[in-house]
């Protein structure tokens, strides 16, 4: 950034409507999250897909949220980041709550109606990474939150890293029955790739984040 560009920046207001709607994402990821770890915590197949439903009213209120800032950056002169980098914690943000509704719909589309141990430990890590990404995106429109933001990050790498040892012993664990069940075993393992990709997706939220630190420090 250039010396005229800087002083630009500091006289110039910052349009707020970015934290409001990044906000309004974040608050609709949790609520998934939550609605996600419900689902993957009962075995009764009609509340799962109860709550399936509910995972897509969400997933469409994700995408209108996506629209809203997309219409936004078209019309706003000033952002408090750059575009792109705005636009990237948005699809980031909207990844996520694509793959939570592709797990659940992954459980109904083949009938799980089980809740073994290793998806309710995706489901709760995934809760557990939705948050600090809820946290992240509150604290990073302060320059004085890096120390925290940075905390926030570490924790969701260290839960990226549960879920990868999870994700290896699990599909370990399924090509070890007889083949009587493969059609079974490739069922959960597209369910648990699924979760995987997740948690990569909050991985890669923190990241986005991380250079937006940088250029703004």
């Amino acid at each position: 950034m250039s010396k005229a560009d800087a002083i630009i920046k500091w006289f110039m207001p910052k349009e707020e409507r970015f934290h409001e709607l990044l906000g309004r994402g974040a608050v609709n990821l949790g609520e998934a999250a939550k609605v996600f770890a419900a689902l993957a915590h009962t075995e009764d197949f009609a509340v799962r897909k109860g709550h399936t439903q509910r995972l897509r009213e969400l997933e469409k209120t994700g995408d209108g949220i996506i629209r809203e800032i997309f219409d936004a950056l078209n019309s706003t002169f000033i952002t408090p980041f750059d575009r792109e980098d705005i636009r990237s914690i948005a699809v980031d943000m909207d990844d996520i709550l694509d793959f939570l509704e592709a797990g659940a719909n992954s459980l109904i589309l083949f009938d799980l109606s089980e809740a073994p141990e290793p998806l309710r430990q995706f489901a709760d890590i995934l809760v557990d990474m939705v948050a600090e990404v809820i946290k992240i995106t509150e604290l990073v429109w302060d320059a004085k939150n890096q120390a925290r933001i940075h905390e926030a990050i570490v924790r969701v790498s260290d839960l990226e890293n549960r879920a990868d040892e999870l994700f290896n012993r699990v599909i370990a664990e399924l090509f070890r029955y007889d083949s009587s069940r493969a059609i079974e075993i490739l069922k959960w393992k597209e369910v648990y790739q699924v979760l995987e990709d997740g948690c990569d997706a909050c991985k890669d939220y923190t990241h986005i984040i991380g250079n937006v630190l940088v250029k703004n420090a």
